[in-house]
């Protein structure tokens, strides 16, 4: 299954070494399950979006870890690709860059004939071959159509998907230099968001964490004193303050990094695919490692 993540420490440019190599459930070390493809993005000190990405597995992606050590900004988006949709190609790796905003997505969104039709012209934003490219196209073309609004354009993209193609998931994230969205949609795939306190829960403290087994500890200096925002599609580490989106819940994050949700999507798709549904490898890309949340979710069980 890919893996999203988002950070933002906005308004303060800070480091995501922690969350990228080092946290107990990296993505570096998710990329172990997760081998075609990892991408990180992220803006320069003017706010202009950059993205490193390449279709071979963060673990062996020298780039990946020397970016992820250096790189400074105030919100970021990272993805580990188990392709479904398009070949193993940096144009199809995510996250996507569009007028100025990074997006990455987990899952599967198919009739993609009737999707380009909706895109129009704005067909011309895709420069791959996956699904998310051109869900971000439609988002895009839709936050341009309500004057800029962010989460307007996610909530009109998501619906009309809901209600007109065939859907197993849509998880994503989605920033800009100061914001961060997150959508959880629907149950099929879990995303979570963590608010870290300056300090952490002892207001005085560099970032450090235990894994599960006790085996690793991370310290970070550049979260000592400023807050952050974080969703994932796992929780990362064993902090207690993971909480897990509801199906349908779009989360904004701004400048404060006070998040605000609310629930843009109360029904179910109405052509909601299961694993059976899928061709091979879009189903292969989408199992997780849990079997019975994998049974608890698709009722007719893997293809």
């Amino acid at each position: 299954m890919c893996r999203l993540f988002g950070l933002s420490s906005a308004p303060r440019r800070t480091r995501a070494t922690f969350w990228l190599l080092e946290a107990p459930d990296s993505l570096s070390a998710q990329s172990h399950r997760d081998p075609d493809g990892t991408g990180l993005g992220y803006f320069d000190a003017d706010g202009a979006p950059e993205t490193r990405k390449a279709p071979i597995a963060a673990y062996a992606d020298r780039r990946f870890a020397e970016e992820a050590k250096r790189v400074r900004s105030t919100t970021f988006v990272a993805h580990v690709r188990f392709a479904s949709t398009g070949g193993l190609l940096e144009r199809n790796t995510h996250p996507f860059e569009q007028e100025g905003r990074l997006f990455a997505h987990n899952g599967v969104v198919e009739g993609l004939d009737l999707l380009e039709a909706r895109l129009g012209d704005d067909r011309a934003l895709v420069r791959g071959d996956t699904d998310s490219e051109r869900v971000f196209a439609l988002i895009t073309k839709e936050i341009r159509a309500h004057g800029g609004d962010v989460g307007a354009g996610i909530g009109h993209a998501a619906r009309w998907i809901a209600a007109n193609l065939p859907l197993y998931a849509l998880n994503l994230v989605l920033v800009t230099p100061d914001r961060l969205w997150a959508l959880r949609y629907p149950d099929t795939h879990e995303l979570y968001v963590l608010e870290r306190a300056p300090g952490g829960p002892h207001g005085d403290r560099h970032l450090e964490h235990s894994g599960s087994a006790g085996r690793i500890r991370v310290h970070s200096r550049d979260l000592s004193a400023a807050p952050a925002l974080v969703v994932a599609s796992e929780r990362m580490d064993d902090n207690p303050a993971w909480r897990l989106l509801e199906p349908g819940e779009l989360l904004h994050s701004g400048p404060d990094l006070a998040p605000v949700s609310r629930t843009i999507l109360p029904d179910p798709p109405a052509h909601r695919l299961t694993l059976a549904d899928l061709r091979p490898e879009a189903a292969a890309s989408q199992r997780v490692e849990n079997p019975a949340a994998e049974n608890r979710r698709d009722p007719h069980g893997p293809a």
